[in-house]
């Protein structure tokens, strides 16, 4: 039982994930921030919070929910598509992410049917080279000390870990009194596998009305849908068409955040970056290498910038070893919610218009540098943290969500719903 950060209790032991990485401190201290900011946003609007805490072996397992997932039963699909992984280069590792068509065509265009084959016969950088040029999404294996001096590794290293910028003026905007932290914020959710979806699955724990925008033109991970689509609405709107574009616009005229992981200049171009948000609204980015830097609008997922920022480096070892979790996704997520609540705050108090950025490749460098603990797996089940709730799916099973706010315990509404089964409107 350990003290944490802002007054927080953390209680067990963290080391109960394997690897020297300290993951499920990270998740507890992520865990423990946003139940924390939550607690005192909940303070500010009429209800003692009580004591917050943290199971520390609660947050790990959150940290890998996905693992814990199950659908009548059953895991619902594979998270890995067969031609995803890692691969010997000819002077080294590199990993590629074909999880969605586009990407693995991209793979077979650029290296041909027999992936495997061709990757043992080049040099890494030239196979990410190549994958990227052609639209895909790889990586290559750096050590630590590769990436921190890679250009890209400094500029990530000067970004702050949670970024809360006033880009804006607006009015303050008081929360009215209520009986959870989020109880009436509007949050549009536009985002896609795990880390964006994290964050508004965690706001919806928390009383925030969460509407997930999709496309039906978009590819997905069936099991990562269901997996972070507790609590929320989901609905489905073209942003390639002006009716699309328009609908959006009403959504957030009447929103309060928006939360989106599309790359960088991406989402601008289509008349929603933070230069065209309405006064007073919040706007939270993540991305994958960083905000800042050459590779600032690089394709990125959790499993690439492990190998990239050296994460999955071990001295001595001849192959990428990951961590125990996609904790870079879901430290992001839990990053980026508790950089809502810091706005929230905010504008509340002093008015506004704010940006929060986050980022998978500045995760990253924050772990590295909490230092190492040499663990193994705690062993023991994990049925306590464990809980099931209809859903249109069937029975699932899943996490509960952690952090102990005992004024306002944190909850989720209802199970996950039908992609773009819900309407575009608020509620």
């Amino acid at each position: 039982m350990t003290a944490g950060s802002a007054g927080v209790e953390l209680v067990g032991d963290e080391r109960v994930m394997a690897g020297p990485y300290r993951v499920a401190h990270a998740a507890a201290w992520c865990v423990g921030r946003v139940t924390a900011a939550a607690g005192e946003l909940l303070r500010e609007r009429g209800t003692d919070p009580g004591p917050v805490s943290v199971d520390v072996r609660h947050a790990a397992e959150a940290f890998r929910s996905e693992r814990h997932l199950r659908v009548d039963g059953a895991f619902p699909g594979e998270m890995w598509a067969p031609l995803s992984g890692d691969y010997r280069a000819a002077d080294g590792w590199v990993r590629l992410h074909c999880n969605y068509p586009h990407h693995e065509a991209a793979v077979r265009t650029a290296l041909g049917d027999d992936v495997a084959g061709e990757v043992a016969t080049l040099p890494a950088a030239v196979v990410v080279a190549a994958v990227l040029a052609a639209g895909g999404a790889a990586a290559a294996l750096r050590s630590p000390g590769d990436w921190r001096a890679h250009p890209q590794g400094a500029a990530v290293a000067a970004e702050p870990l949670v970024s809360v910028e006033r880009i804006g003026d607006g009015p303050a905007r008081p929360l009215p009194r209520a009986d959870r932290p989020l109880a009436g914020v509007r949050v549009l959710e536009l985002t896609h596998v795990i880390a964006g979806p994290v964050c508004g699955r965690t706001l919806a724990a928390h009383g925030a009305d969460v509407l997930h925008v999709g496309a039906a033109h978009l590819p997905a991970v069936p099991a990562a849908v269901i997996d972070t689509g507790f609590g929320k609405r989901t609905c489905h709107l073209d942003l390639r068409s002006p009716e699309g574009r328009s609908a959006l616009s009403g959504l957030l005229a009447d929103a309060d955040v928006m939360v989106q992981s599309f790359r960088p200049d991406s989402l601008p171009g289509k008349g929603f970056g933070s230069n065209d948000l309405p006064p007073g609204k919040i706007l939270v980015s993540l991305s994958a290498y960083g905000h800042s830097g050459p590779w600032r609008t690089r394709r990125g997922f959790d499993s690439l910038v492990q190998l990239a920022t050296g994460i999955a480096h071990r001295d001595g070892v001849d192959q990428p070893v990951p961590l125990p979790a996609q904790a870079l996704d879901h430290g992001t997520g839990w990053l980026a919610a508790y950089g809502v609540l810091t706005a929230l705050r905010r504008r509340a108090a002093a008015g506004g218009t704010w940006h929060v950025r986050v980022s998978l490749a500045r995760t990253a460098h924050w772990l590295d540098r909490l230092g190492r603990v040499e663990s193994a797996e705690h062993g023991k089940p994990v049925d306590a943290y464990l809980s099931q709730m209809d859903s249109p799916f069937g029975t699932v099973r899943h996490v509960r969500f952690p952090g102990t706010l005992p004024g306002s315990p944190p909850r989720w509404d209802h199970g996950p719903r039908t992609p773009g089964g819900d309407p575009p409107a608020w509620w």
